[in-house]
């Protein structure tokens, strides 16, 4: 069974070249029988959503190397416990799961008294609030993942520094100005990552 972990996005670069993109399973797969043991070395491969770099032991077969990536983690058993207790409460049927909130008595007395009731009243709130913070929580994900990114593959690059600073300001102009003399592979990922960096707010 595949674990989420080999079906995730992800890039893998040589230098500053781009050898292969899809889910991590395609990318280990490919670049294992593509490239030769030193030049496994040198690769890098980066977790698309976080920007961040994922190790792959490449050692063996590539059998050996996919088995490692689809093996179970350590917890998982205690993951598929604790998904089962909770199967047992609230109403699974309907979706409802049952779940503890700590709250102050004056917390209490206020959902109380609000039509529907408490778990109403919390439900209409949550999902007001994941509407109101998707936006921004799409621009600080596009942020990090840039960074991330930017850090391991342009850190010694010309206006690095002033390139994050211009992504944290929402400067796309200037963000795009300052690494359009990058690596174009690296370049180009950069500004597939930074996307979401860029978008304005809905009034």
């Amino acid at each position: 069974m595949q674990t989420e972990l080999t079906q995730i996005t992800c890039t893998a670069f040589a230098g500053g070249v781009r050898i292969a993109k899809g889910t991590l399973q395609h990318v280990v797969a490919f670049v294992k029988e593509s490239l030769d043991d030193t030049k496994l070395t040198q690769l890098l491969i980066f977790n698309d959503l976080t920007g961040k770099p994922i190790d792959v032991d490449f050692r063996g077969n590539t059998a050996e190397v996919l088995q490692r990536l689809s093996s179970p983690a350590d917890h998982a058993p205690a993951e598929e416990e604790c998904k089962q207790a909770t199967k047992r409460v609230g109403r699974p049927k309907l979706g409802v799961v049952s779940g503890e909130v700590t709250l102050l008595p004056r917390h209490w007395d206020w959902l109380k008294s609000q039509p529907g009731g408490a778990s109403v009243t919390l439900r209409k709130l949550i999902d007001e609030a994941r509407r109101s913070g998707t936006s921004e929580s799409k621009i600080r994900l596009a942020q990090e993942a840039s960074y991330h990114f930017m850090t391991a593959m342009a850190g010694d690059f010309p206006q690095h520094e002033e390139a994050l600073r211009a992504l944290y300001a929402g400067n796309q102009d200037r963000f795009y100005q300052l690494i359009d003399d990058w690596a174009p592979d690296i370049r180009d990922h950069i500004k597939t990552l930074a996307e979401n960096a860029f978008i304005k707010e809905e009034i």
